[in-house]
């Protein structure tokens, strides 16, 4: 095991589990940005392709089951909870992933190991997930209030 992939992914899942105990607890998403979570969501769904295919280790399959849970559970929240809905603010988040995304899987098409279908959807969730974390930056510059636990989020994600 690298240590440097256990950092990433436990700094990782400290983030997501700070979010996630943001949204349960307080039933708020304010300050988070749903865009930033669809772009993380769409990352984990494009690299983890090879989740029912391939064997590696318990840990790397846990780990994938997780990510995926976890994104696609925040994206869940903010758009369909009752309560947690009501404090998303979709005027101040108004970042247009697409943007991003696109040139990403143009990047991903011409920028590969192999040309094929799990290799550029894994070429893609790696260039996706280096711009994914722009809206939730540009929805924290525009409202200017940044609590305590979306602070943290952004550090551990970063």
């Amino acid at each position: 095991m690298n240590i440097f992939r256990l950092a990433g992914d436990m700094t990782h899942l400290a983030s997501v589990l700070v979010l996630l105990l943001k949204i349960h607890t307080i039933k708020s998403c304010a300050g988070i940005s749903l865009k930033t979570q669809e772009l993380y969501a769409a990352v984990f769904a494009t690299r983890y392709l090879d989740l029912f295919t391939s064997y590696i280790s318990f840990y790397n399959t846990i780990m994938k089951l997780i990510f995926l849970g976890s994104s696609f559970s925040i994206v869940w929240y903010i758009r369909r909870h009752k309560i947690v809905r009501r404090s998303y603010d979709k005027d101040q988040d108004s970042f247009r992933h697409l943007f991003l995304a696109l040139p990403c899987l143009l990047v991903a098409l011409i920028v590969n190991e192999k040309f094929t279908f799990k290799e550029v959807m894994w070429a893609f969730s790696i260039y996706l997930e280096a711009v994914a974390i722009l809206p939730q930056l540009v929805l924290l510059q525009r409202t200017r209030n940044i609590d305590n636990l979306t602070g943290q989020y952004v550090f551990l994600l970063g």
